[in-house]
């Protein structure tokens, strides 16, 4: 059957996820390895890293510590994910931090931290395993901005600047790195279910919902679900875009 077809396959490729070790980033390496990828998880939480690679599904999986903000970091566990599994034919950049304040309260080092792990990190890796991609004419770059970056929000002028740059940062790789073959996409995902919103009550899960016209949180495994279509040949005609899934927060 046509592979567009037949559903998403990735046997034999091989993928790389920032901040995998829960969350989004753990959801999409557990789709990817259920399609048959063999997935390298790195994460700053190196035991995190590990135990997620080792529960997944299949064979071959790696976890890693490196730090995404930290050029030598990310080039470091570039190299050992190829001379290990091989060329990297998938990376999902999905690590990110939040450190929120109100703007004139924000200290210089909370606006930085986050532009450093979510913009600088998104730019070391996509550098790191672009030199490859291009090298072999073929390749996938999925990073995972947020409707935050689209809308903004109060109290996170520094994550939206970060979710904005990784969205414009993304349109721009699209546009470098397409006629090698390569592609560039992102996913701005709304509010989804994740540790950090464990900690938040009842009445502040039900202001979020108020918000969302399918009047739910997302699951981790919402995003995961459109990852892998994006990486799959299903999706082999786009690149350069920017797919919010959300529930319907931000149409147009």
């Amino acid at each position: 059957m046509n592979e567009v077809l037949s559903g998403p396959d990735l046997k034999g490729k091989v993928a790389l996820v920032t901040g995998g070790s829960r969350g989004i980033g753990r959801a999409i390496s557990e789709a990817f390895a259920y399609a048959g990828a063999r997935v390298a998880i790195m994460d700053l939480d190196g035991e995190g890293a590990t135990a997620a690679a080792g529960s997944l599904p299949g064979e071959g999986h790696s976890g890693h510590q490196g730090n995404v903000a930290d050029r030598e970091s990310a080039t470091g566990i570039v190299k050992q994910v190829q001379e290990n599994l091989g060329t990297i034919d998938i990376l999902v950049n999905n690590a990110g931090i939040t450190r929120d304040n109100l703007l004139l309260r924000m200290k210089d080092e909370e606006f930085d931290d986050v532009i450093e792990v979510n913009l600088k990190g998104t730019f070391n890796l996509t550098r790191a395993v672009g030199r490859g991609m291009l090298k072999q004419r073929r390749g996938v770059i999925l990073n995972i901005a947020s409707v935050v970056g689209l809308m903004g929000n109060a109290g996170q002028a520094n994550y939206a600047a970060s979710k904005a740059g990784v969205i414009g940062f993304t349109k721009s790789v699209a546009r470098e790195l397409a006629p090698r073959g390569v592609r560039c996409n992102a996913i701005a995902p709304g509010f989804i279910r994740t540790d950090m919103t464990d900690a938040l009550t009842e009445d502040q899960i039900g202001a979020l919902q108020s918000q969302i016209p399918l009047a739910r949180l997302g699951e981790p495994n919402d995003i995961a679900g459109v990852a892998l279509f994006l990486v799959s040949p299903a999706a082999c005609y786009i690149t350069g875009q920017v797919l919010a899934v959300d529930g319907g927060m931000v149409m147009g």
